[in-house]
């Protein structure tokens, strides 16, 4: 690959060679070429990535418009979208920085700043700094990395795991990992006993074998203790708690997670009796859960967190942790530098990279191993189905625009009243006039139990389960929450208070059009059951819907009202 010197400049800069931004943890402002810069810190170099959801190449990713924040949360980080995030990062609306973090003005900066993320742009990034900081640099991924693409699907998450190991990832913890399997998993990731395909180390001290009855047997390693810098850095691994009510109990049978607070207070513990100087938490929390956590455990330095796709500038310290989540899809890299003296950190440096990758060149190696990886299925992932003529995005507390067109191609398909789809954060977004790929559909729908349903509903028990996942959501407490924004419901209106209590959330609620009737029976249908169903995949259904339309407009219009 031929490097011109705006390349040389570009990686000079994400090398530390170039003056960093004189406000520590933000983005500086100005030309993207900036936001690379970063000026070295202290003998310890901890660079974090999370939920990728295996997109191997660049993407666009529309970040949230709604997120509620209960209770004291409100106007707090992460519940901030729009012009109060940029308000209160001091980030300027337009530029780079606002694109990469915020969903104003999407589609024109989108088209004026490009794609974000992809593998061989992140390995760029990851080479220079292991260059620059050489013996003192740990890569850590968070997991939800081999999940959400047709090709790990296809692949059985075999072309994630090649690029894994191609990135160098050092230490991994998990979620949608799980719905392969657990027999799958340990394939890769291998267990407390012997190593699997994955060249780093799996860490999880949550998850249990309970086969012979609780508390159980530990699976996986609970923790690592990596030399940086002359410095002993423990990392405790934390897969994402609520795993076998998420997902189809069959992927991890006689399996038990949970948070464990007191179990991980005991692994802190032991870490500190063992010396090191610094311990770090690789989670798949959430960061609502991360940030409770924070203030519970004694003893952990820096929470490296993911599953909510919070893209957060800086850290948020909670006593003397700090608490760091590193957005979603390869749209981040975080860098944390640690001065590590004498058994505790005496400063420390961060820096949420945006990975733009119109600035940062693809790293040869990595760029040829995706092409191979994607090459047998590349003109299948390339079908054109139809024009978008609207932004197509999911991310958010209530229905996006992709999530409508997902939804009304199960109307038809089953001519019901009432559709049912999860309210998963992984999907990447749409622009208007683009045109919508198989490919595109894959990366709303890819999961290994995609079939859909068909069957009859009370009003009563339409209500029950919206009810059921606002709980979910909105719990005041932050441990009672199990992940994912609202179920999107098609045919279906409502008004919602989070803050009122279980069962009293949801009010005037209608199919179409009219007040809900509890004794009536309503057709309904739906996907990503937890129970074994034989409807079509929910791709095809999209798919056959998308190619009858050949172009689609989003009525964007809410269905859902907030009190």
């Amino acid at each position: 690959m031929e490097v011109t010197r705006r390349d040389f400049l570009k990686l000079a800069a994400i090398a530390g060679g170039l003056a960093a931004t004189d406000r520590p943890g933000l983005l500086a402002a100005g030309a993207p070429e900036k936001l690379l810069e970063f000026q070295p810190l202290g003998n310890v170099t901890l660079l974090h990535m999370t939920d990728s959801h295996a997109m191997l190449l660049p993407v666009h990713y529309r970040e949230p418009d709604t997120l509620l924040g209960i209770g004291p949360e409100k106007g707090k980080p992460p519940y901030l979208t729009g012009e109060e995030f940029l308000k209160f990062y001091g980030i300027k609306r337009g530029t780079a920085e606002a694109y990469a973090l915020a969903h104003l003005d999407f589609a024109e900066l989108a088209r004026r700043y490009g794609r974000m993320g992809g593998y061989a742009h992140i390995a760029t990034l990851v080479r220079r700094i292991r260059a620059e900081r050489p013996g003192k640099t740990l890569l850590l991924d968070g997991g939800d990395a081999l999940q959400g693409s047709a090709t790990s699907l296809w692949t059985n998450a075999e072309d994630m795991l090649q690029a894994i190991n191609q990135l160098g990832v050092e230490v991994f913890a998990a979620h949608w990992e799980f719905t392969f399997g657990i027999g799958r998993v340990k394939e890769i990731f291998g267990d407390k006993d012997k190593p699997g395909s994955f060249k780093g180390e799996f860490v999880a001290q949550n998850v249990m074998d309970i086969s012979w009855g609780a508390p159980g047997d530990p699976v996986f390693k609970p923790y690592t203790v990596r030399e940086l810098g002359g410095a002993r850095i423990g990392i405790i691994g934390q897969a994402f708690p609520y795993t076998p009510i998420s997902h189809p109990l069959r992927f991890v049978p006689d399996l038990s997670f949970g948070i464990r607070e007191e179990q991980l207070q005991l692994r802190v513990d032991e870490l500190r009796r063992q010396k090191v100087d610094a311990v770090v938490l690789l989670s798949h929390n959430g960061v609502g859960v991360d940030l409770k956590l924070a203030g519970r455990v004694r003893g952990i330095d820096v929470i490296l967190g993911g599953h909510t796709h919070d893209g957060i500038p800086r850290p948020i310290k909670v006593g003397n942790t700090l608490v760091i989540n590193s957005g979603a899809y390869g749209k981040f890299l975080s860098r944390l530098d640690l001065d590590v003296k004498g058994g505790k950190i005496a400063g420390y440096r961060y820096k949420l990279i945006p990975v733009l990758s119109n600035y940062i060149p693809a790293d040869p190696e990595m760029a040829a191993l995706i092409k191979n990886i994607r090459a047998p299925y590349q003109a299948r992932l390339a079908e054109k189905l139809a024009v978008s003529e609207s932004l197509l995005y999911r991310r958010g507390n209530f229905n996006g625009s992709f999530d409508e067109i997902i939804l009304e191609a199960m109307l038809k398909h089953y001519d019901a009243q009432v559709v049912f789809s999860p309210g998963f954060r992984w999907g990447a977004s749409v622009l208007p006039g683009q045109t919508i790929t198989l490919e595109d559909v894959y990366t709303q729908t890819a999961l290994t139990y995609p079939n859909t349903w068909s069957r009859e509903m009370s009003g009563a028990e339409v209500k029950t389960v919206i009810e059921d996942v606002a709980d979910n959501i909105f719990h005041k407490d932050p441990y009672y929450r199990q992940g994912g924004d609202m179920v999107r419901v098609g045919g279906v209106s409502y008004t919602i208070d989070p803050d009122k209590k279980v069962g009293q959330r949801i009010t005037d609620l209608r199919i179409g059009g009219q007040l809900i009737d509890s004794a009536r029976r309503y057709k309904a249908a739906g996907w990503a059951s937890m129970m074994e169903v034989d409807g079509p995949p929910v791709f095809d259904v999209v798919a056959n819907y998308l190619r009858a339309q050949k172009r689609v407009r989003v009525d964007t219009r809410s269905r859902v009202k907030v009190a």
